[in-house]
């Protein structure tokens, strides 16, 4: 009974280990443009086992006149291309911003008026065999003053 039950044991274990997926789930990276309006910092989790669903949050800046904060929260979905490191990545982000100047609206009549714009995009995604990540984007901003077009890029590393 004991060899039967030590044989179905180390079966699992190897079929545990050697069924472990190679995918990362997150990353953490840099990005220029894009959610965070001018520059940022993120944190992305794939929610699915597999490159697919995403949830990503982060903290930036932008600057016309001074250094504004900006918090980009946003969800993604990975699409696979033919190769199994190359996706298009679509999403649709929110970011938190203060209005203070021209990209954003009238700075003489705001106030320091807080308020949220939307960001929708869909762009390129790379994941090296480094565990490196790279991705450019189409990311316009849309807000109450309309729509502004805008690119990101980001750069980033994979764990």
């Amino acid at each position: 009974m004991r060899k039967y039950f030590l044989t179905i044991l180390t079966i699992g274990a190897v079929t545990f280990a050697f069924g472990q997926s190679a995918f990362k789930k997150n990353d953490i990276y840099l990005e220029a443009g894009g959610n965070g309006l001018f520059g940022s910092v993120n944190y992305e989790r794939q929610l699915t086992k597999e490159p697919g669903l995403g949830a990503r949050i982060g903290i930036g800046f932008y600057s016309e006149n001074a250094f504004y904060l900006a918090i980009p929260i946003g969800i993604n979905y990975l699409f696979k291309l033919k190769s199994a490191k190359s996706f298009i990545d679509a999403g649709l982000g929110v970011t938190w911003t203060r209005i203070d100047g021209k990209l954003f609206g009238d700075s003489k009549n705001s106030n320091g008026e807080h308020f949220v714009n939307f960001i929708p995009s869909i762009g390129y995604r790379r994941h090296t065999s480094k565990d490196l990540m790279w991705r450019i984007s189409l990311t316009p901003v849309a807000n109450k003053y309309g729509l502004v077009p805008w690119l990101g890029a980001s750069i980033g590393k994979r764990f």
